[in-house]
Order: structure tokens, then C-alpha cells, then sequence
């Protein structure tokens, strides 16, 4: 059996996802491309094979289409994934799944109404796939250091995308932070706060670095240094620290030179070489899935909004002084679910 895949989204991590699901995974072929810029839609098109239509909803219920992967702009994710749900095609959409927290829970309460046991939605935190967290996450739970008691990270871009603001810091870059946190803890994220030194003098628009500090139930704290423009490197850093060692993520430098009396590490420009394995495995999972009629082992849309409610609260505690959130799981009805109301404030500072 060979899935049919229909791309949605062709700037870079949609074009990078055509070339993996084209040339590296079995079992998919890309037969359907979208884009509002239809030369970057011919281009992934040649590339692959593939036939391109206007808009994504007609490329959804296109015949042509057995599932859909969604690699559009954040906010018009809701409204694909929507239309997905209504067309019954499986569908792995980049994160966050949506902007905020009302929305995703919509997606969820939408999803569950739907007949069937195995979901339709999965959501492309590809961290959870990366071969050194997974070794990571193995050796937790051996006990190789002990009880874990806190995790120091850090996310440092190059330089930050153009559209965004001190917010949006956190919903599309800090909340990889969030998710793979609780997922390498195996525990919720329940109260969290925001920091800032001095900003960045390269970035106006944002405040830039920041610093995010998670609590899990489980008593760790984890502390995140998010800085977007950073300028020597895409680098990620994990390090936990246990009662009887500490476990980190090996550096992602390409290359050390060593010669005329000095050493240098070569960094990549982005995130694509650091991951390119852990997205590869990702698409082979989700792939692997369908053909069998199995639940995929990728996030869920319920990973997806209990991210998005953590993301919230930071945002919240980033607008409140670095006030401590402690944040609600409870999973409300959409008409009771809005963005602000997902968490309770206490008037803590750490």
C-alpha cells in the first residue's frame, strides 16, 4: 500500500517535508502540493512528481489525497485541520497545532466527536523522535542518574523570524521547550514563570533572550534560555541532573578545526541538519500508522493543546511580572475553553 500525501505549505519545512515524505520514507508518495505562492508550489511539485492546486481546501478533498501534512503559516492551522476532520483524512500538522488555546481545544472536541477509535490528527513535535532524546529519555528511565531533579535547556537561533513578537517567542519556538519537557519527564508541566535580562540590542521587536522556568508535578524545574538571536549557531542544549550524575544532549556542531595553534566548532545555520533524523523517523512513524490502521506514535492533538495551555501561561506570566502560573489540565467543553482562563495566577515571583 502507498499513501498518498497532499502538502499544504511550501516555504521551507513544507518543501523539507515533500523531500523526506519523496525520496526517504516507504510506503508515501507526495501526489499534491498547496501553496498561496504557486512558484514555490510548482517548485516542490517538479521536485516530487506531484500536481498542485490553489488552496488547501481543495487539494483536502482532492481524490488524489489520502492524508494531508500541514506546514502552512501557524494561523491558518485551525481551519485546515477543520476541514481534514470533516473530509475524514488523517492529517500531521507542524506545530502548535493552533495559535491558542480555545482553538485547539476546539480541534480536540471536534476530533472526539468523530466515530472511530484511532485520531485523525497528529502533531509534528519531532523532538520526541530524535535519536539523542530518546537515548536521553531510555537512560531516565533506567535510573542511570537517579531521581532527576532539574533540567537546564536552552534554543538559540541565529536570528529571529521577521513576524513575530515576545509572545510568539514562546508559542513557536519556547513550546518545543514545553513539550518535550513533560515528555521526557513523563510529567505535566503545573506551574511555570517568565524572565528577561537586558534585551538584545539586535531586536526591537521582541524581548530577546528569555528566559522560562517549568515545574513538573514530579518536582523538577527546568530552566530554558530562549534567545532567537543568537548569532554564532542553531544550537539546542539539554542537561538533566540527577542525585547520582547529570545526562546531556551531545552539541550539535558539524565539525571542530583544529590548526594553527586554535580550535573552532562549525554550527548549523538552522534547525534542518540538527533534526533532519528525528524528522525522518517521525514521517516513517506516521506513515507506518496508516498503512496499518494503528494508532500513530506521534503527539496527539490532546499533547498539542496541553502545550498550547502552558504556553498561555507563560505568556501570561511574561504580561504579569514574572508571576508564577500554576496552570488547570482539566480539559473544558469548547464553549467553556478560552485563552485566558485555562490556569489560575498566584501572586508568587521566583
Amino acid at each position: 500500500m502507498t499513501v498518498r500525501i497532499g502538502i499544504i505549505g511550501a516555504g521551507v519545512m513544507g518543501s523539507d517535508h515533500a523531500r523526506i515524505l519523496h525520496g526517504s520514507i516507504a510506503g508515501a508518495t507526495v501526489t499534491a502540493v498547496a501553496d498561496p505562492a504557486q512558484d514555490r508550489a510548482r517548485a516542490v511539485a517538479r521536485e516530487t512528481g506531484a500536481r498542485t492546486f490553489s488552496s488547501a481546501e481543495e487539494l483536502i478533498a482532492s481524490p488524489f489525497v489520502d492524508a494531508v501534512l500541514i506546514a502552512s503559516h501557524d494561523s491558518a492551522h485551525a481551519k485546515q485541520v477543520i476541514s481534514c476532520l470533516e473530509h475524514r483524512k488523517p492529517v500531521l500538522c507542524e506545530k502548535p497545532l493552533a495559535p491558542t488555546v480555545s482553538e485547539c481545544q476546539d480541534l480536540v472536541d471536534r476530533q472526539n466527536a468523530l466515530t472511530g477509535g484511532i485520531p485523525l490528527i497528529s502533531v509534528g513535535f519531532m523532538r520526541r523522535f530524535h535519536p539523542a532524546y530518546r537515548e536521553l529519555k531510555d537512560l531516565l528511565e533506567e535510573g542511570a542518574i537517579g531521581r532527576p531533579l532539574m533540567v537546564l535547556s536552552s534554543h538559540r537561533n541565529v536570528s529571529s523570524y521577521p513576524d513575530g513578537n515576545s509572545a510568539s517567542t514562546i508559542t513557536n519556538s519556547g513550546i518545543h521547550e514545553i513539550d518535550v519537557t513533560a515528555w521526557l519527564l513523563n510529567s505535566p508541566i503545573e506551574s511555570v514563570s517568565w524572565h528577561a535580562p537586558r534585551n538584545t540590542a539586535l531586536d526591537g521587536s521582541r524581548q530577546d533572550p528569555q528566559i522560562l522556568h517549568l515545574r513538573t508535578a514530579d518536582g523538577v524545574l527546568t530552566s530554558v534560555d530562549v534567545f532567537l538571536n543568537a548569532r554564532y549557531g542553531y544550537e539546542v542544549r539539554c542537561e538533566v541532573v540527577g542525585e547520582r550524575g547529570t545526562l546531556e544532549l551531545a552539541r550539535p556542531h558539524l565539525t571542530t578545526t583544529n590548526r594553527a595553534q586554535t580550535g573552532s566548532r562549525s554550527y548549523t545555520a538552522d534547525w534542518r541538519p540538527v533534526f533532519a533524523d528525528a524528522y525522518r523517523l517521525q514521517s516513517q512513524a506516521w506513515i507506518n500508522a496508516l498503512i496499518s490502521g494503528t494508532r500513530p506514535a506521534l503527539a496527539t492533538a490532546e499533547d498539542a493543546l496541553t502545550a498550547a495551555r502552558v504556553a498561555q501561561a507563560l505568556v501570561d506570566s511574561m504580561n504579569s511580572a514574572g508571576a508564577t502560573i500554576t496552570i488547570n489540565h482539566h480539559q473544558p467543553s469548547a464553549d467553556e475553553s478560552h485563552a485566558g482562563g485555562e490556569h489560575e495566577r498566584t501572586l508568587t515571583h521566583v
